[in-house]
Formats: C-alpha cells, structure tokens, sequence
C-alpha cells in the first residue's frame, strides 16, 4: 500500500459544491496512468472544507472508480469525537488506508496528539499513515513522537515533509526517522519539488501533488529512484521546476488548481471560497510547458 507513487487528487468546485464529474475524471486518469495508489481528501483535496456527507461522498466515488488501485483518506478534524465517526465512514466505504493529521484550533501537546492516534488505531480495521504536516496544522512530531505512533496497532507510515536538496543531509534525516520506527514501516515524501531527494534518500513512496495532473511523468522520476537510478530522478525533477518555483511561491493546492484550470479539467475557480488558485497570468507563462507535459 504505501509504496511508489501515491498521487493526491484535487477535489473540484463548481457553484460551492463538488463537482462529481470533474473529480471523476481526475480520478481515471490516474487509474489510465496505473499509480500505485490514490490519496484522497489531503490537503490537495481540501479536507478541511468539506462536511461528512461530502467527504463521504468523495471517497466512495473513489473507491468506485479506483477499481484494483489502492485508495487512502483522510479522516482528519478538529474533535476526536468526528475523526472516530469520519473513520468509520471510510473503512465501510472500502478504503485500503487511513490518513491522519493533528490538525486544531488550540495548539495540541505531544501527549494529546498521541492520544489521538492510540485511539483511532484501537479503532482502525485498515492501516494508518501518520499526516506530519507542520505548515498546515501548525504542529511539529517529535522524532519520539514519531516512534510511539509508530509502535501502536495498524499505524504503518508516515508522509514526512520536505527533506533537504543536499543527498547527505536527507539521507541522515531519513536514517534518523528509521532508527525510531520499526522494521518495514513506510517513510513517503510529499513536498513535490524535494520527491527525487527524499526518494534517492531512502523513503518507500512518494505522496504526491502533482502525480495526480501528470501521473506519467511522476511514475517515471518514481520508478527510476526505485531502481537505483538517482542522477535520472533528480533530472526529471529539474524538467519540473517551472512547477516547482508555483509551488514554492503559491503553494501547491493553489498551483494544482490553476493548472487543472488551464488545461480544462475543472471548472474556474475551483477551490472553496475563499481560496483562490494562482492567478491566470503565472499559468499563462508556462502554458506551453503544461502542453508537452500533457
């Protein structure tokens, strides 16, 4: 389950409701493609805007088009309360893996955020992967919060931020979380622009924005690092870099929207209000790029 690419797809709005048809098409593309697996409701997919009945929605539409691919979602919120209740939905939904983040309005001690995965994984019938996503819920793991998640039940990865460009220092960060975790545990890399790094450094997938608009491109940088062919992963990630300066500078759920905008699979604006996706003329600069990436 968590190994290679696993590409997280945008979830389209169209008039503030999600746009069954659109999302749909995301979705076969990426089954077209043969990723590895398919992550639904992250950050990409504005979980954090979305209701139960929605992301409900959301992931049986998945689990239906996803056919024999492997589908995760996230059943992050605020109470412990919804997360039990929005797992629940998930696993009778069919989904092959749990996405979790410590997401809160007050920020959370380590020993709360703990509290949280022990009871969902005493809850849990599928696999769990730990969401450390610092930018976003504002909370930062210890590497021995890292290890105690990792030991409890059905906890089986973790989508590790950004690693560093330099191939030593991500290889000693990788190492770091391996003597924490146990044996055969899954490491995955999300933060697109530093994938080749954290993959040639050792991590077993990649959690991927963009592999959910150019799933072959992606499949082609992940399967090079899984051969061993680190110097061809790195230069198709620098191919990628009119996508990776996007990224850095709007973030990625906003550039991911624009361009699928662009490129006429979703409908303007996109996201839910009040998010906007990157303005028109920066897309515009690269739109040619976009097509021989198409």
């Amino acid at each position: 389950m968590f190994k290679g690419l696993s590409a997280f797809p945008l979830t389209p709005f169209k008039d503030e409701d999600i746009d069954e048809q659109a999302f749909l098409a995301l979705v076969g593309r990426l089954v077209e493609a043969k990723v590895d697996s398919i992550g639904v409701l992250g950050s990409t997919g504005s979980y954090m805007y979305l209701g139960r009945e929605e992301r409900r929605r959301v992931i049986e539409l998945s689990v239906r088009e996803a056919g024999k691919i492997p589908v995760m979602a996230s059943i992050s919120e605020l109470r412990l309360r919804d997360v039990l209740l929005l797992a629940e939905d998930a696993q009778k939904a069919g989904v092959s893996a749990m996405l979790l983040a410590p997401v809160s309005y007050q920020p959370l001690s380590e020993e709360e955020a703990f509290s949280l995965y022990e009871e969902v994984s005493r809850r849990a019938s599928v696999p769990i992967c730990v969401y450390d996503n610092p930018r976003t819920t504002r909370f930062t793991f210890s590497d021995d919060l890292h290890g105690r998640i990792a030991a409890l039940p059905h906890v089986q990865s973790i989508k590790i931020p950004g690693v560093s460009d330099h191939s030593v220092e991500a290889k000693e960060r990788i190492d770091r979380l391996r003597s924490v975790v146990p044996e055969n545990f899954a490491l995955g890399i999300s933060g697109d622009p530093c994938a080749a790094a954290g993959l040639n450094a050792g991590c077993d997938a990649w959690y991927s924005v963009l592999g959910s608009l150019f799933p072959k491109v992606c499949l082609e940088l992940t399967r090079h690092a899984q051969a061993g062919r680190a110097e061809e992963a790195l230069r198709v990630s620098e191919r990628l870099a009119p996508i990776w300066t996007l990224f850095n500078r709007y973030g990625s759920v906003r550039t991911a929207a624009a361009i699928a905008i662009r490129q006429g699979w979703m409908s303007a604006p996109g996201l839910p209000r009040p998010l906007a996706p990157v303005p028109v003329s920066d897309i515009e600069q690269i739109a040619d790029y976009l097509n021989t990436l198409s």
